[in-house]
């Protein structure tokens, strides 16, 4: 544990990235936000690491800011200050994680609220746990919104039930969270470790390069007309059929074999 309250691991290729405030819900101080940060960035340029598991420790996920170190600003800082930590932290964090060359997997352990629920949104996949909830939380304090719910929710669940979401916050447990289609699994809590590892393992045991195409270009395809879409899947898709992954997999298909992938 590390005093900002942030852990990095990597092992067999998956970097896990744990929030370890649990007495604090996994709120986020300033110097947590840092070390977010600066653990997003690290598994994003570390060639080694194939996939990305970002989860919590104790009852919560992540809550989102810490409003007693936020309560305290608002008596010592200017408003330049205090709001700066958007552009500074929370947009990289939302960036960072969204547009990752490589999976990553949100492992749900309990409530992910506010810029917690934002961050979990960023992620590729969701496994949440029975008892997990979601709540954008952002107007119960009377605020807009930030680290890409506005970008990342619309596109999960449709732009009404994100209005209704933001504008009118409650907390979404993980069984209805999934039928909405925020949540890829839900699983049992003691369920939680394993089914993240399997499933981390299968992504990290993957095309690596393939993946990261395939994000980029449904990045790419949500804020691009048509023609420019197909352009860029042109485009990648001959980055990706210069991959030796690929040579290998169409040599393991015609010899009806399974094909084992290295990230390159």
């Amino acid at each position: 544990m590390t005093d900002a309250g942030v852990t990095y691991d990597v092992a067999d290729s998956v970097a896990t990235i744990q929030l370890t405030r649990p007495d604090a819900m996994n709120s986020l101080t300033r110097a947590t936000k840092e070390e977010l940060k600066r653990s997003v960035q690290e598994a994003a340029g570390d060639e080694q690491v194939r996939c990305v598991v970002v989860t919590g420790s104790g009852r919560a996920f992540c809550v989102g800011q810490d409003l007693r170190e936020h309560a305290e600003a608002l008596q010592t800082q200017s408003l330049e200050e205090i709001w700066s930590t958007v552009p500074d932290h929370y947009a990289p964090i939302a960036l960072g994680l969204a547009t990752m060359p490589k999976p990553v997997i949100a492992a749900v352990n309990g409530v992910a609220a506010g810029a917690g629920a934002s961050i979990a949104f960023a992620c590729d996949f969701r496994i949440a746990t029975t008892n997990a909830g979601f709540n954008t939380a952002f107007a119960g304090i009377g605020l807009s919104c930030d680290t890409g719910i506005s970008w990342t929710l619309p596109r999960l669940i449709g732009r009404a039930a994100a209005i209704d979401l933001l504008m009118l916050p409650r907390t979404l447990r993980a069984p209805e969270a999934a039928e909405l289609g925020l949540v890829t699994r839900v699983v049992d809590a003691d369920e939680l470790e394993s089914a993240t590892a399997e499933f981390a393992g299968q992504l990290a045991a993957g095309p690596t390069q393939a993946y990261a195409a395939i994000k980029g270009a449904v990045n790419f395809g949500a804020t691009h007309h048509l023609a420019e879409a197909l352009d860029h899947e042109g485009r990648q898709m001959a980055l990706t059929g210069a991959t030796q992954d690929h040579r290998d997999a169409v040599e393991a298909f015609v010899a009806k074999q399974q094909p084992a992938f290295h990230g390159r």
